[in-house]
């Protein structure tokens, strides 16, 4: 139990810098700094694009229109922060 309790915890830290690593790239592309005719790049964009797109869809429908601001990202960090808090505070004490 203790085993798939570290897991959890370790697959949500590594969602959180698959987050990251896709606003810094999205930026990085809109800033003309990375091409996205480099295939390897690309496929790096595609693949974070592909596992963050759906929670930030979610959260997406939930915010107001800002413009060219998205906060979605953001706000699933905090909800990431704030599962790993819970776990921690409430679901390992009844494990340990």
């Amino acid at each position: 139990m203790i085993a798939i309790f570290y897991l959890a915890l370790q697959i949500l830290k590594l969602y959180s810098y698959v987050v990251l690593a896709n606003v810094v790239i999205s930026w990085l592309v809109a800033f003309n700094v990375l091409n996205t005719q480099n295939r390897f790049i690309y496929s790096i964009l595609d693949m974070t694009y592909r596992l963050t797109n759906p929670a930030l869809n979610k959260i997406r429908r939930f915010l107001p229109n800002l413009g060219s601001l998205d906060i979605a990202p953001v706000i699933l960090l905090l909800l990431i922060w704030f599962i790993e808090m819970c776990m921690k505070l409430y679901i390992a004490p009844m494990i340990f």
